[in-house]
């Protein structure tokens, strides 16, 4: 995506299988830039403050009091599907994901519903990736397809989802797309919102990649004076993390 040309085609053209010198091509062009994709997300906290301060400003991320699924009352809410209210940074979180992207070796983007959807939808749009999802429910009629998208058993899909508290829903979609031949190894999300969804996808052998961890981004709220260090403090000991 970055405009680059490189003139190979005598050399996939002429080989014995053109498709997999293709791939073996894109992979290892992948694999070389993987070096500038090797900072910290620390790092990439300091270099998105843009994007750090307009999720804030937009309400994709709050501060306040809010009743989760689970009924426990949190000082924090994440509600990013209203990145679909505004395209301009749905564009920007899209480019976000792709320095990410950049260094992982797979062949499809998988969206898990239905956040991720038109998230994934935008840094296929921008990169050319193709996109495929999972389904929530397989249709009675039609092609009864569990996975919508075309691809071939033994691909590699790189599962896009828009957080991560704990590995549950991740699973739920890995297996479907793990039923149909394709091969999972790396989660990328927006923002990690604890330790735990980490830990329970590397106990599985996934990769979890994240734009921002939500100890980053409070951290730099509080910098930035956009949260007070009470409300700061209080968010970490909801989330059970240190300053």
């Amino acid at each position: 995506g970055l405009g680059m040309l490189i003139p190979v085609s005598r050399g996939i053209a002429r080989a014995e299988d053109p498709r997999r010198a293709a791939q073996d091509l894109r992979d290892a062009i992948r694999k070389a830039g993987s070096g500038q994709q090797g900072a910290g997300s620390g790092q990439r906290v300091a270099g998105s403050r843009g994007l750090a301060d307009e999720l804030l400003e937009v309400g994709c991320v709050k501060f306040g009091r809010f009743t989760l699924k689970s009924g426990a009352e949190s000082p924090i809410y994440i509600d990013l599907r209203r990145l679909v209210g505004y395209p301009a940074l749905l564009s920007q979180v899209a480019a976000a994901y792709s320095q990410i992207l950049g260094g992982l070796m797979f062949d499809h983007l998988a969206a898990l519903p239905y956040a991720a959807l038109p998230i994934a939808t935008a840094i296929s749009l921008q990169s050319g990736w193709p996109l495929l999802y999972p389904r929530k429910e397989v249709k009675a009629y039609g092609t009864r397809a569990a996975i919508e998208g075309v691809f071939r058993p033994g691909e590699r899909a790189v599962v896009i989802d828009d957080l991560i508290s704990t590995g549950g829903s991740k699973f739920e979609g890995i297996a479907k797309l793990e039923a149909a031949g394709l091969v999972v190894e790396d989660v990328v999300v927006l923002i990690d919102r604890r330790p735990a969804g980490q830990d329970e996808l590397a106990v599985r052998g996934y990769r979890l990649h994240a734009v921002f961890t939500l100890p980053e981004l409070l951290a730099h709220y509080e910098r930035s004076g956009a949260v007070s260090a009470a409300q700061a403090a209080e968010v970490r000991a909801f989330l059970g993390v240190g300053g």
